[in-house]
């Protein structure tokens, strides 16, 4: 078996924590999961350092030629996976470089999901792309924020089709915006209901359920431990 070091991997940054969750949601009403006495680390990974080892080096020359502008300190490495760090602004072009230049060739993009940070001022809201080279055998992920007050990111559907739907998933869990998509409407909650659960200051009650003459109340309705 061989570590990161063998395998030239760059060595993972060691996290750092920036505040401290409290339960299983860390905000929002009474926590009914049963591990409100849970404290748990909210942690960064700061940027990677050079070499970042394997093809990642490689990949990331070619992504600041083909897109100047991406700041040098973009890429972030961690567990033998590389994360490149894109401003919203030029995912665009970034998204065409990685799937049309010879040197990269990321022809998949297998997925497009969100995550919330409301303790992130300026960045709450994440869009996370993982893509796929099949011509290369490699992977790469792209990460680009938005705030709550602006949750506007560029679709990629007009590169990446396949990710209509995974945009549609994300802005009606997380409600991301992704302007340019062909159709952003929901895809799992009715379309008129109001909120997106996944946001973590989303409230945890939910639609009382009539079960053999008795009704659940919503979570937030329950005991609290």
């Amino acid at each position: 078996m061989t570590d990161s070091t063998e395998r030239g991997l760059a060595q993972p940054v060691r996290p750092t924590p920036v505040a401290t969750r409290h339960g299983m949601w860390g905000t929002g009403p009474g926590d009914v999961s049963g591990y409100g006495g849970l404290r748990r680390p909210i942690i960064r990974h700061e940027r990677a350092a050079r070499p970042y080892g394997g093809y990642f080096d490689a990949v990331a020359d070619r992504l600041r030629q083909l897109v100047p502008d991406l700041p040098e300190d973009f890429v972030g490495v961690d567990r033998g996976e590389m994360t490149a760090y894109v401003p919203r602004d030029l995912l665009p072009a970034t998204v065409q470089a990685t799937r049309d230049d010879p040197r990269l060739r990321f022809e998949v993009c297998v997925s497009v999901s969100g995550v919330h940070y409301p303790d992130e001022p300026g960045a709450e809201l994440h869009a996370v792309y993982e893509l796929l080279s099949v011509t290369h055998n490699r992977r790469l992920r792209l990460e680009v924020t938005a705030p709550d007050a602006d949750p506007v990111i560029p679709s990629v559907t007009g590169t990446y089709p396949m990710a209509n739907w995974h945009e549609r998933e994300t802005w009606d869990m997380f409600g991301i915006i992704f302007s340019g998509h062909p159709a952003l409407t929901r895809i799992l909650m009715p379309d008129d209901w109001n909120g997106h659960p996944q946001r973590k200051d989303y409230p945890l009650g939910g639609i009382p359920v009539e079960f053999k003459g008795a009704k659940v109340p919503p979570p937030d309705q329950r005991r609290s431990y």
